[in-house]
């Protein structure tokens, strides 16, 4: 394992700043309290001009969606020489998915086909069937739904409309959970902001400091992960081509299967960041930064490269 050489010997150049900042899930205090803690926590030179890596789930279950979306897209004309990159979560993907934004399956194929492998599920779910439905893709239908089941057994807490918790993000909007009124109600730019969002990242020659000192890697962002025992090319090119015909995308949405690097990548100095786990789990170049997992009680947090350094909504930091 070689690490890159400096281009000039004789002045050697404070590492670039790469902030990767975890699920918000539609908490805007949180967010703006994060944002004020690494503007007083960074050089404003430093801070000004860094990489900022959102990790995705922007939305739901907290109550301000709408204000959480103006923030994001109003950064690059604030902040004109930092680097902003917003991945797509599930949650967003599926918010995406039911205001018509994903692009169309490439295949040929219709959304609809991508029903049949979890359609057993449908009557549980309560999937939307309202305007629009016909042609939507299965996580837009999921997200708008209306579970019959009231109590998330898993997580502990009671569903929020639908199994994605969606009824909090309608609201922001003014429209009922589960309405067709939202179509309208979401402003261009925020339809314009779930297209773009990226479904993976990556990032050549960012520094991660630890025990070896000064490492120069890779980085690759995807909200969940990496699919272990796929070829990872193969992954990063569906990836990046927004694939939709796909009902479940695992970078996105899973877990076990996504948690760890992919043994191809683990002999390389490659970094791994997530969200998604409701965890904040560090292991070597896994960095999985979401700590705060939706939950109105925990944290929002970032991790700041090459320090590795956490900084979160709730830390008491002074000017």
């Amino acid at each position: 394992m070689t690490e890159a050489e400096p281009s000039n010997n004789s002045t050697v150049a404070k590492p670039r700043l790469v902030i990767c900042i975890g699920d918000i899930h539609g908490y805007i205090t949180k967010l703006q309290n994060l944002w004020s803690n690494l503007e007083t926590q960074f050089d404003p030179q430093h801070f000004n001009a860094a990489t900022i890596i959102f990790l995705g789930d922007y939305c739901d279950r907290g109550p301000d969606t709408k204000k959480v979306l103006d923030f994001l897209i109003d950064l690059p004309s604030k902040y004109p020489n930092q680097k902003h990159v917003f991945l797509s979560g599930n949650h967003d993907f599926a918010f995406a998915a039911f205001v018509g934004v994903l692009p169309e399956p490439q295949n040929g194929v219709s959304f609809k086909e991508g029903w049949k492998e979890y359609e057993e599920s449908e009557d549980r779910e309560g999937w939307y069937k309202g305007d629009g439905y016909e042609n939507m893709h299965l996580q837009g239908r999921r997200w708008a739904g209306h579970i019959k089941e009231r109590f998330n057994t898993i997580k502990g807490t009671e569903y929020k409309g639908s199994i994605y918790d969606a009824g909090p993000t309608f609201a922001s909007y003014g429209v009922p959970h589960g309405s067709s009124d939202l179509l309208k109600a979401v402003p261009d730019d925020h339809k314009k902001f779930l297209a773009d969002m990226v479904w993976v990242h990556e990032e050549d020659d960012v520094c991660i400091e630890d025990e070896e000192g000064i490492r120069h890697c890779k980085l690759i962002a995807a909200h969940a992960g990496l699919e272990e025992g796929k070829n990872v090319g193969e992954q990063l090119r569906s990836l990046k081509a927004k694939e939709t015909h796909v009902p479940k995308i695992q970078a996105l949405s899973g877990r076990k299967t996504v948690w760890d690097i992919p043994k191809e990548l683990t002999e390389k100095p490659i970094i791994v960041v997530s969200g998604h786990h409701g965890k904040l789990h560090i292991d070597g170049l896994r960095l999985i930064i979401d700590e705060g997992g939706g939950f109105e009680n925990k944290p929002v947090a970032a991790i700041a490269l090459p320090s590795m350094k956490l900084v979160r909504d709730t830390d008491n930091l002074t000017k």
